[in-house]
């Protein structure tokens, strides 16, 4: 162990936590995937990038998935991958998805592998941040191109499209428009590999609104293998409007490109002279329902009559983009397809619920019930012992994970859905587990009754909002918006719009306890989308309260923290607020307030985390008040200057240490938050959106990669202390015994093994029938005893 010069052990040296590991509960159920391709000629072997948990490798068509990035990617969201045709050994991954999402996660450029994807070297283009595409020459692995969205939130150069003829050791930007407009796809004509198409998208993600759109926006080619390129979206007919996100696909039929074009007169377009010319092919405007996030289209590569469409559903063509109809797909949101093109039945996609394999050309797909991928907003625990675990899955449902199980491993058969909806703060009744209330966006609340199953709608506003601008409603919810019940009686319910809401009897009745606490700005409240294809879903909505904790120390001391940067707090239970603000000099203006919370030691202390990179600053914004928000400072010490931080937490036990969960993974401070230190072990590169102190654990919800638990805080909490002293013996906590039978399956029938475990130790046994019938344990081992 290294020691100082003083002969105390460093204890908080980060090299001497190597025994703090961390355990994965699930679930396996899969997240976001938006990028994915497979080998052309092993039939099991596939791979996807997930949008925020690495690149996962399959030998045996989706049956299995095993990462294959950990340890080697400095990021977690992949944008793009491509597995060379010519040397499958060869594999490209571009970082950083360009479904430009309110909580879009960035890259890091573009990584390569030449083991198929056993290792991987960072190849550059760090500041393109959002990729969508990359393709490979089919003839050549080391000629490859990508197409750059570049910074989701802000003007940059490094976008376009890029292309390397040596394996991305050095790129040259061989397509460029302006700084506010990236490439969104590229296709290579299967005919021709010295011919190709591009798609450059003109868009933006502000705070409070997306645009889709504008003259960057349009198609290009090439015919000298990507050194020059032409327009072609102004030939004669295709659409002559302003035009937004474009999905591309070349047939198998020289000359022949489809295009699905987001415009005011969009549709399906269709050329057989290289873009020279267009016709209008299928106008249906479920293909281009919410363009900015979907848009996609495929060519087959044996049919240059058949053609792909993702958007919410997926849709086929076999008349050369006519007519299509819906093909099932294990999950809605569609995003990316990789078809083989010796075997058209042979494909993986990607979509909002993972990626899946079919062998069949769509007739059946393998499971996402074996991702651990799942994106989470939020994380709470309930008192049952063992307690379980509950958080909202992005695209998919609420849940509840045991955090261990009497089986060897965290199955389906541990999980359940708590009512809500995708995006939703949970809170559970700390005097009764079975009563969950969980949120989803648009103000949508819930209670849920576990012993019978039903669920209420105790929604504090009736009034549905999507559809509508954020200025045309009564109360404003955010997408994630909190919900607290009271650490002093639990029988106070309180949610937040932009005016806090408060419940005494479940959300049979709601009084409002508060002022809008946000700057209330109206030019920042219109409807979003635009200019061609509005997107009012209510993600967008600005101008809310983000944040809301009452301290633990005081009962009706209240903390607000606005999306718009304002934090108020009030110290007799809403009846009067006061505005802390922290100011610009330390929070520049318009951040986001993503977590405060109130010292469990001390009511005039108080930490608050928050984020501008929607602002495209990606700074990590952590701030402490000692004195109930009269002064701020920032403590960010350690943490990297691009590494932005959406959560704090200090423990309950030990006074001034503090846990932070970033972009990439977590930070421990010892001093409360003088210096931050990365506390990674076996935890993979990851966002962390949020993360709860439970008793003696620490219970993370990352953004990619499921639920995490490190079991047992004993050791980090007595850190401090050990390295003030020359020696330490750690004292253990009272231990809790769990009785885990690790057979699956096996009934008490004579013959049939099974296993017990006590601590680390397996015992195994078999059942035997006795001289009279009876059925008796026999176990393996002398001197073993039975389980309790």
């Amino acid at each position: 162990m290294d020691r100082r010069g003083n002969g105390t052990v460093a204890a908080t040296d980060p090299a001497n936590w190597h025994g703090l590991n961390w355990r994965l509960i699930g679930p396996f159920r899969a997240g976001r995937v938006v990028a994915v391709s497979g080998h052309p000629t092993e039939v099991g072997t596939f791979y996807f990038g997930s949008t925020g948990g690495g690149v996962w490798k399959t030998n045996d068509a989706g049956v299995t998935w095993r990462n294959t990035s950990d340890g080697a990617f400095q990021r977690a969201s992949v944008g793009a991958i491509a597995v060379a045709p010519s040397d499958p050994n060869v594999i490209y991954v571009g970082m950083g998805e360009a479904h430009i999402r309110g909580n879009v996660s960035h890259g890091d450029g573009v990584y390569r592998s030449t083991d198929g994807g056993q290792t991987w070297q960072q190849m550059g283009l760090a500041e393109t941040r959002n990729i969508a595409r990359v393709l490979v020459d089919p003839h050549d692995p080391d000629t490859v191109y990508v197409a750059a969205l570049g910074h989701a939130h802000g003007p940059n150069p490094e976008r376009g499209v890029f292309k390397s003829s040596d394996g991305g050791r050095s790129w040259r930007r061989v397509l460029f428009r302006n700084e506010q407009t990236g490439a969104i796809d590229l296709t290579i004509d299967p005919t021709n590999s010295r011919v190709l198409y591009a798609a450059l998208w003109q868009a933006i993600r502000r705070p409070h609104e997306l645009v889709s759109g504008g003259p960057g926006s349009g198609i290009f080619r090439s015919t000298d293998g990507g050194e020059t390129w032409q327009e072609i979206s102004r030939t004669p007919g295709m659409s002559q409007g302003v035009l937004g996100k474009i999905g591309l696909g070349a047939a198998p039929r020289p000359g022949r490109l489809y295009a699905l074009v987001e415009a005011e007169d969009g549709a399906v377009f269709r050329s057989d002279d290289n873009g020279d010319t267009w016709t209008r092919q299928s106008e249906d405007r479920n293909l281009r329902q919410r363009a900015w996030y979907f848009n996609h289209l495929f060519a087959d590569p044996s049919d240059p009559d058949t053609v792909w469409v993702l958007s919410f559903v997926t849709w086929k063509s076999v008349d050369g983009g006519k007519s299509f109809s819906l093909i099932p797909t294990p999950h809605a949101d569609n995003h990316d397809l990789w078809i083989d093109p010796a075997n058209s039945n042979r494909m993986i996609a990607g979509h909002d619920g993972g990626a899946t394999v079919t062998l069949n050309g769509a007739e059946t797909w393998s499971t996402v019930l074996n991702q651990p991928t799942v994106e989470f907003y939020h994380v709470t625990a309930d008192n049952q012992v063992p307690y379980r675990v509950y958080g909202a899955q992005q695209d998919n449902t609420t849940i509840s994970v045991a955090s261990r199980s009497n089986l060897a491993g965290i199955t389906q058969a541990d999980w359940f859905e708590v009512g809500g909806g995708e995006s939703g703060y949970i809170a559970v009744s700390p005097t009764d587990a079975n009563i969950v209330f969980a949120g989803s966006y648009a103000g949508v609340l819930t209670r849920f009754d576990r012993r019978t199953g039903q669920r209420q709608n105790i929604s504090p506003w009736p009034e549905s909002s999507p559809g509508h601008g954020a200025k045309d409603v009564r109360y404003r919810f955010q997408w994630t918006y909190p919900i607290l019940l009271s650490p002093h009686d639990p029988n106070v319910l309180y949610v937040t719009s932009n005016h806090v809401h408060r419940s005494t009897d479940e959300g049979m009745s709601w009084e409002v306890i508060s002022p809008d606490l946000t700057r209330n700005d109206p030019a920042k409240q219109q409807p979003s989308g635009g200019p061609i294809t509005r997107d009012n879903t209510g993600a967008e909505y600005y101008d809310t309260i983000f944040a809301f904790a009452e301290s633990p120390r005081q009962p009706g001391l209240l903390w607000a923290g606005a999306d718009d940067g304002l934090v108020h707090r009030s110290s007799d239970g809403g009846a009067s607020w006061q505005d802390v603000t922290p100011p610009a000099a330390l929070l520049p203006d318009w951040a986001l307030i993503s977590i405060i919370e109130p010292s469990p030691h001390d009511p005039a202390t108080a930490y608050l985390a928050a984020t501008r990179y929607k602002h495209d600053d990606f700074r990590p914004y952590l701030l402490k008040t000692a004195d109930y928000g009269a002064s701020w400072q920032v403590i960010t010490g350690g943490i990297g200057a691009d590494d932005f931080s959406r959560v704090i937490r200090e423990d309950p036990v030990r006074r001034g240490l503090l846990y932070a969960g970033t972009e990439t993974g977590l930070y421990l401070s010892f001093d409360d938050g003088a210096h931050w230190h990365r506390l990674g072990g076996n935890l993979p590169v990851v966002p962390i959106h949020d993360l709860v102190v439970k008793d003696d654990d620490l219970v993370l919800a990352t953004h990619g990669r499921s639920f995490w638990i490190l079991d047992d805080l004993t050791p980090v909490r007595q850190l401090a202390a050990a390295a003030q002293a020359p020696a330490t013996l750690f004292p253990p906590r009272p231990t809790v015994r769990f009785w885990t039978n690790t057979g699956f399956g096996h009934g008490m029938e004579p013959g049939n093994a099974n296993y017990w475990m006590t601590g680390s130790t397996m015992v195994a046994y078999d059942v035997v029938e006795t001289a009279t019938g009876a059925k008796a344990e026999r176990f393996l081992d002398a001197g073993q005893n039975p389980p309790d």
